[in-house]
């Protein structure tokens, strides 16, 4: 009896030392996992929309120099400043140019009594055809030289061409300039354009009339507009072609040179697929990728992808991802690659 009793519990005992350390073993297994929380990935569906970047340039404008040469006596407006049509910008100092004025009314007066002297005498056969037809060609020079030197006169003066902004002022008074050169740029920005270089594979989604929202972020403001331009020419390098959307500015709170991010609504429907922004990862090279979850192994598996635009907190998965894919979008962070996972 002792034997028997001895042997049951020497089989006991060896039961309980094998289910303890069973036990632990599963525990450690438990501790070695990372507990983890999963998303389906499934394909969304929306209005395909074309986003790309922009500047701002004015409706119409205009750079604008002095015809003839001088130096510069005043000058009306400073950059930023609003100018209207037919205001005077700038002028030069007029002396020279009225003194030759008066030359020349003086040579025409001159020429005109002898033209009208002479004019009588050739009536009366006093003078030659070759003496009338000289003076008659000397009041002609007279009358040029004198529209010349008023033309000039008056061009001492710069108006502003249309209403706008006084964008640049490239000359100071006091400053002598020569003819022709760039001095002031004007611009109508009641109406401003949005110049976008969009891909050549975008491009067939596009028409005239699409409607735009346009983002300024110096401003941050929102703003709608509607394509009025399609280039027809590819840049040689890019291979974009330009698109001008155009926009109400009343308040001239939009000025020319401003960039913008704009958002083009097209007729077409797009399937994409997106995830939240905070499941991303990135390695060294700064390649992203993501972890999904292996269900019946219990593993993290790492999944490089390819990565579209963001949207809200989301951002589009342009390759790497397919719909029934279990993201993991908790716990990730301390995940490596066939590590063992939980999932709640």
């Amino acid at each position: 009896m002792k034997t028997k009793n001895l042997f049951t519990v020497l089989v006991i005992s060896t039961l309980v030392l094998v289910g303890c350390n069973g036990k632990k073993a599963a525990e450690a297994v438990t501790d070695d996992a990372v507990i983890v929380k999963t998303q389906s990935i499934s394909t969304m569906s929306s209005d395909k929309k074309v986003l790309v970047s922009g500047n701002i340039e004015g409706n119409k404008t205009v750079r604008l120099g002095f015809m003839v040469a001088g130096r510069i006596n005043f000058i009306a407006a400073n950059e930023g400043q609003k100018v209207r049509e037919g205001q005077i910008l700038a002028s030069l100092d007029p002396e020279s140019y009225k003194i030759a004025k008066d030359m020349a009314d003086a040579n025409l007066e001159q020429t005109q009594d002898e033209y009208n002297r002479l004019s009588k005498m050739y009536a009366t056969k006093s003078i030659s055809e070759s003496d009338y037809s000289k003076i008659s060609a000397a009041l002609k020079v007279a009358k040029s030289q004198q529209q010349l030197q008023a033309k000039n006169l008056k061009e001492t003066k710069l108006y502003a061409p249309i209403s706008g902004i006084l964008l640049k002022k490239l000359t100071e008074k006091g400053e002598i300039i020569n003819v022709g050169l760039p001095l002031f740029v004007v611009s109508d920005i009641r109406t401003v354009k949005v110049n976008a270089s969009i891909p050549e594979s975008e491009l067939h989604n596009l028409h005239i009339g699409n409607t735009a929202n346009v983002y300024v972020s110096s401003l941050d403001k929102d703003f709608v507009g509607k394509i009025t331009e399609i280039g027809s020419l590819a840049e040689a390098t890019t291979r974009t072609f330009t698109v001008k959307i155009e926009l109400k500015n009343p308040d001239l709170v939009i000025r020319p040179g401003m960039t913008a991010e704009i958002n083009i609504q097209t007729k077409e429907t797009e399937n994409y697929i997106a995830i939240p922004v905070d499941a991303v990862l990135h390695d060294l090279d700064n390649s992203s990728y993501v972890y999904v979850a292996d269900a019946a192994k219990k593993l993290a598996i790492k999944r490089k992808v390819s990565l579209g635009n963001i949207i809200h907190n989301n951002v589009k998965v342009i390759s790497g991802l397919t719909a029934g894919d279990q993201l993991i979008v908790v716990g990730q962070n301390k995940l490596s690659n066939g590590a063992s996972i939980v999932i709640e």
